[in-house]
C-alpha cells in the first residue's frame, strides 16, 4: 500500500541521509523559512526544469 501524506495527497520517499547532516538542514531551512520537504521539492522542481531547458535546447523530446 502507498503512504501518502493527508494534507498534500503527496506519496512519501524514502531517502537515507545522517542524523547529523538531517539536524543541520533542518537548521538550514529553518533559516530560509520553509520546511525541509519544502526545500527538497523547490530543489526537485529546479532541476526538472532545467533538464527540460537542456532537452529542448538539444532539440530532444521532453519526457514526463
Amino acid at each position: 500500500m502507498v503512504s501518502r501524506a493527508k494534507d498534500t495527497h503527496t506519496t512519501n520517499r524514502v531517502v537515507r541521509i545522517d542524523d547529523e547532516d538531517w539536524a543541520a538542514y533542518e537548521q538550514a531551512c529553518k533559516d530560509k523559512g520553509l520546511t525541509r520537504s519544502a526545500d527538497i521539492r523547490m530543489h526537485i522542481k529546479s532541476e526538472i526544469a532545467a533538464w527540460r531547458r537542456r532537452q529542448r535546447a538539444e532539440g530532444q523530446a521532453t519526457a514526463p
